[in-house]
């Protein structure tokens, strides 16, 4: 088994590495590895690991949601509250019935089978929605509107909303008797106990943090171990008492957040390394779920119902946003972010298929029912991660220090603006470079098809080695027999300083301020190769903007 791990991280971490390179999402390589190293493609992972797959899979759904927790801060609930409540059983509502009528005509099921399979597509998968609702907070984009928070919050309530409604629906269709109004009853009564077991063992874990002042290694892995008793005590409690694990995770990070912001940041920052793995292991093995014969076997009567479940579901999004002070290009990015299916569907997709083996009944449907379960991931779980990178990417706007925070705008100055930015969410990412064995001519070409006044030089590793300044070649632009034996290296300028990603913007300008230059290089500092350039005359227009936007 730590061999096949092995193979997952180093293979994942390629694959993420070039489909970054795309700007795509690493996450959905990590989906595709899984598919086709899972045991329905090539077969190459260890069964020992498959069948402890559920587990992993918990574990590091766990890691992301306490990440989440750490970052849903009391303003921002307050402020998305009633429109988070609608998302979180309105969507699934409207994808339900559709798919309900839908399934009915286009695969012949009963319309109780039906309306299983409606509640088993219906929930979002927050193993793809999280990761990237939190990658935007903390870029800082559509934090001031609450979006990547309004979509945590939902998409959470959305998975115990549908799950209750599935196991009403396969306790009626297997026979089994349901008491139907305790099991509806259970949709608040588990949100609220879950809500409330957190916020109590997360407040009575912070009092123990600040008496004892544990190093964050240890508060991290303490929460960790409590928030994997909730899970197994809501499987041990399933049977008298609804009660709502994974809510209950993300709110012991709340709390901790409004107790201390320090000590939540910190263990969120040690969350964050730990989710470098936890994310191999959980994408990889959601798709080692997808079976792709058997969702072949759902073929296009079942695309059909997946694709048009996706346009019923489209529409109780946005109606559940109208009355929300969202644009309509932010509107459209929240119906989007809640497409993709993955983690509820792998997880009972087969379940209906199973009880009526159980039951002794016809198998059939239940077969059915799991080919288009696993359709829907494959359909929507890569493309669903991609779109919402791309969009939010384009629609979410960067929002500046303090808003979330409650500071009055006027508080907020240039420099608290400056410092909320990295230099990664400004730089110009089209950086084409020179090596300093390229000839003066080829310089000259770069700067007549591109408008930057600096030219980045690489060495021969392609590590950054310094720059050529346009000015500085001027002399030679009328001598042509020049052109071909100067070289980028001899008219190239070493740096004393470089710009890194992750520097803030005040840094960045400082440093620009200090070499006299309109643009910098932005470095990667671990592989000191290019990877942007910083246009201080559109970080400085961006800062102006910005600071009317705050005396407005």
């Amino acid at each position: 088994m730590a061999l096949s791990i092995a193979e997952l991280i180093i293979l994942s971490l390629i694959v993420d590495w070039l489909f970054r390179r795309c700007n795509i999402p690493g996450l959905v390589g990590m989906l595709l590895v899984g598919i086709a190293i899972g045991p329905y493609v090539l077969g190459l992972l260890n069964p020992a690991l498959i069948s402890v797959s559920s587990d992993l899979r918990m574990i590091a759904l766990i890691v992301i949601l306490l990440r989440a927790g750490f970052e849903l801060s009391k303003e921002t609930l307050r402020k998305v509250g009633f429109h988070a409540f609608l998302l979180s059983f309105i969507p699934a509502i409207f994808e339900g019935v559709a798919i309900t009528f839908l399934a009915h005509s286009f695969l012949h099921l009963s319309y109780m089978e039906s309306a299983i399979l409606g509640s088993i597509l219906s929930a979002v998968s927050p193993a793809v929605v999280v990761p990237l609702m939190i990658r935007f907070i903390e870029q800082r984009k559509g934090v001031k509107k609450g979006i990547p928070t309004l979509v945590l919050a939902a998409s959470s309530i959305d998975d115990v909303f549908v799950i209750v409604i599935y196991s009403v629906l396969i306790g009626m269709y297997t026979g089994t008797k349901v008491n139907i109004a305790w099991k509806l009853l259970g949709i608040p009564v588990s949100i609220f106990s879950g809500i409330a077991a957190g916020l109590l063992i997360g407040f009575i874990l912070y009092r123990i943090f600040e008496k004892f002042n544990p190093r964050a290694t240890k508060r991290l892995l303490v929460i960790l171990g409590v928030s994997i008793l909730f899970v197994s005590i809501e499987h041990w409690m399933e049977p008298f008492f609804p009660f709502a694990a994974l809510l209950a995770v993300m709110a012991i990070g709340f709390v901790i957040l409004e107790r201390n912001e320090h000590m939540a940041h910190e263990m969120s920052l040690k969350l964050g390394k730990l989710w470098v793995f936890a994310e191999i292991i959980l994408f990889t093995l959601v798709g080692a779920q997808v079976n792709l014969q058997v969702a072949l076997k759902a073929g296009l009567m079942g695309s059909l119902i997946v694709f048009l479940g996706l346009i019923a579901r489209s529409i109780g999004t946005y109606l559940s946003l109208l009355k929300s002070n969202l644009t309509f290009s932010e509107r459209i990015f929240v119906v989007i972010a809640y497409l993709p299916k993955a983690t509820v569907q792998a997880a009972i997709g087969g379940a209906p298929l199973l009880a009526m083996k159980l039951a002794g009944m016809n198998t059939q449907p239940g077969e059915v029912i799991l080919a288009v379960a696993v359709l829907s991931i494959l359909l929507t779980a890569p493309v669903g991660a991609w779109a919402i990178a791309f969009v939010g990417n384009r629609v979410l706007k960067i929002a500046p220090l303090g808003f979330e925070k409650g500071r009055e705008k006027k508080e907020v100055t240039q420099d608290d603006i400056m410092n909320s930015f990295q230099i990664s969410a400004l730089m110009d990412r089209d950086i084409p470079t020179v090596r300093v064995g390229d000839s003066i001519e080829k310089v000259l070409n770069y700067f007549s098809n591109y408008d930057y006044l600096i030219c980045s030089v690489v060495d021969l590793k392609n590590k950054f080695a310094g720059i050529i300044k346009l000015e500085h070649i001027r002399a030679i632009l009328n001598d042509r027999s020049s052109w071909k034996i100067v070289l980028a290296h001899d008219v190239m300028q070493p740096l004393a300083q470089i710009a890194c990603p992750s520097f803030s913007l005040k840094e960045g300008m400082t440093i620009a301020q200090d070499l006299e230059l309109e643009e910098i290089p932005v470095v990667d500092q671990s592989s000191k190769k290019i990877v942007g350039i910083l246009d201080i005359r559109k970080a400085k227009k961006f800062l102006e903007q910005e600071s009317l936007e705050l005396r407005q």
